[in-house]
């Protein structure tokens, strides 16, 4: 298995129904002359963006949090240009960008320092070979203050590991019929 390099991240995504759409060739760090936390392609992998929409946690209904039965009321939607996050709490969001993982490769996401560094983590699972849709993406703010997150700025990396070529998986997500497969918009647990 190796982690493939920025020049192999963009010949897999600059052609029609590339592997990341919008796709950034570099790294983005100012957009009209303010700085951003940055986005796009890196040495060995991509940073990805935060969309506007959110799924901010709340215990307004008092709901449990069942994974088998999930209740939608326990989260509130936003959309905006952020996102407060409250102390101790998690919020859902989704890429910018829409992935088409080949199936000879697994993604692994971790989270950007600049977030890390302010007590934020971003959880995602593996996106694995042939999985594709918008990647849903978990914050949690571990401080006991509230944290902003900024849509449309860098949240995230993906580093992408190719298997060697004689060794490819024998059932990809596609061929199993993945519940998450082709997933647009922030998608909650599904059963």
């Amino acid at each position: 298995m190796s982690i493939k390099s920025d020049r192999w991240i963009r010949r897999m995504s600059d052609r029609p129904q590339g592997m990341i759409e919008p796709y950034e060739a570099g790294q983005v760090k100012q957009v009209d002359g303010h700085r951003i936390v940055s986005y796009g392609t890196s040495s060995y992998g991509y940073d990805v963006r935060c969309s506007r929409e959110f799924k901010v946690f709340t215990n307004i209904n008092s709901t449990i949090v069942d994974p088998k039965n999930f209740d939608p009321k326990s989260f509130v939607g936003v959309t905006g240009d952020e996102c407060i996050i409250p102390p101790n709490s998690f919020a859902l969001a989704r890429t910018v960008e829409y992935f088409r993982i080949p199936r000879d490769v697994l993604v692994i996401c971790l989270g950007k320092s600049t977030y890390a560094r302010c007590g934020i983590i971003v959880n995602v699972t593996p996106l694995e070979p042939e999985w594709e849709g918008h990647v849903t993406l978990e914050f949690s703010n571990t401080t006991p203050l509230p944290a902003r997150i900024y849509a449309n700025e860098g949240v995230a990396q993906m580093l992408f590991l190719q298997a060697a070529s004689d060794d490819v998986c024998e059932t990809s997500y596609r061929d199993r019929g993945g519940k998450y497969q082709g997933q647009t918009g922030v998608t909650l647990p599904r059963t």
